[in-house]
């Protein structure tokens, strides 16, 4: 799924206020002052638009004409205090929830949707609206949160507290806390599950490890380097495999486009007889696991808040026992530019990248139905 940081808004230079990919990253959703876009993220076709005031929050229901909106609060009858969910076929609002305080997040599958407040997290039955749980939070200024896409692994993931990264994985179908774990020594910047819920990423607000953790075993995580530098992660994002999940990407504020992968060291690690995996403690293992990092610099402008997704993922067959990859990776940026990168890696791990397109969803004015 798309939306993989935090909530927290853009500085007010920036002429979106949200940007996120809908859970198969097929769509994506930009909201500004004037209103919000829908847009086929394969095509670049512009799929909706509505122009009534400020949206801080649209997300997506999969490629479905649902959507959960939230106004900026630039006019009385967009709150952020106010949840709508709203139909693009009819153009009309399906139901509206409201609250004491202003609306973080939110999150949403086929199961359950997620409101995300400042100390307060509610777990709704998406077809009946029922409320099922509030959940009390630590302080969640950023609205920091992720969610699992899947139905069946349908969990949770939220800031368990304010002065290191510790994360509470709750499940929202039994509804009862899964696990909590203690992914980092700094607070939490950014967290996202893998498409099945079976895999959890974290980044911290120093950017320098990104950690990859088994939800089912919650002491056991995969750490990654990203650099030697502090830099904010802005987005994370798993590869859309169904099983294990191959790669995974991650932006940050330095302008670069990292890609960790995941696949062939998960299995090393999984395999009893192979003696120097389990042996060396992952603090060691960040050493060796650059060889599973690729970076692609200047991507985006530095310092501008981007949105990173994994579109396809395909595995080119080899006679040897490491295949190559090909990946195609969409990125959505606050100035409003929108890039597709495929990138291309060697059985011998050598990485090639291409920019396969690039346009602005702020100044596309045709209105093609996708």
């Amino acid at each position: 799924m798309a939306t993989a940081t935090s909530s927290s808004s853009p500085s007010s230079a920036s002429p979106i206020l949200c940007a996120s990919f809908n859970q198969d990253s097929s769509c994506f959703s930009i909201g500004t002052k004037d209103g919000f876009k829908i847009f086929d993220a394969r095509s670049g076709r512009l799929c909706y638009k509505r122009v009534v005031g400020a949206f801080s929050i649209v997300e997506m229901l999969f490629s479905s004409s649902l959507l959960a909106i939230v106004g900026a609060g630039e006019q009385p009858s967009l709150s952020p205090r106010r949840l709508c969910l709203f139909n693009t076929v009819t153009g009309t609002a399906l139901r509206e929830l409201n609250y004491l305080t202003s609306i973080l997040a939110i999150r949403i599958n086929r199961k359950r949707l997620i409101v995300i407040l400042q100390d307060k997290t509610y777990i709704y039955d998406l077809n009946s609206l029922a409320i099922l749980d509030t959940i009390d939070t630590v302080p969640n200024n950023k609205g920091l949160c992720a969610f699992s896409p899947s139905s069946e692994g349908c969990y949770l993931a939220l800031p368990a507290s304010t002065t290191k990264g510790s994360v509470l994985v709750y499940n929202t179908v039994e509804l009862q806390s899964l696990c909590q774990i203690d992914a980092h020594r700094s607070p939490l910047a950014a967290i996202v599950f893998s498409s099945n819920g079976m895999y959890l990423a974290t980044a911290s607000e120093q950017g320098t490890i990104i950690r990859v953790h088994l939800v089912s075993q919650a002491t056991k995580s995969y750490s990654f380097r990203r650099g030697s530098y502090p830099s904010t992660i802005y987005s994370l994002s798993f590869g859309p495999s169904a099983e294990l999940p191959d790669i995974l990407v991650a932006t940050s504020s330095s302008g670069s486009l990292h890609v960790f992968f995941l696949g062939q060291l998960i299995n090393q690690r999984r395999r009893p007889n192979k003696l120097l995996g389990s042996m060396i403690p992952d603090s060691v293992n960040d050493v060796f696991e650059q060889a599973h990092h690729h970076v692609l610099h200047n991507v985006v402008p530095a310092s501008v808040k981007s949105y990173v997704t994994i579109y396809n993922v395909d595995n080119v067959p080899s006679v040897s026992t490491v295949s190559a990859l090909r990946a195609s990776i969409f990125i959505i940026t606050y100035d409003g530019n929108f890039r597709e990168y495929s990138l291309n890696v060697t059985k011998l791990n050598e990485s090639s990248w291409s920019l396969e397109r690039e346009f602005n969803a702020l100044e596309t004015i045709s209105d093609n139905p996708c």
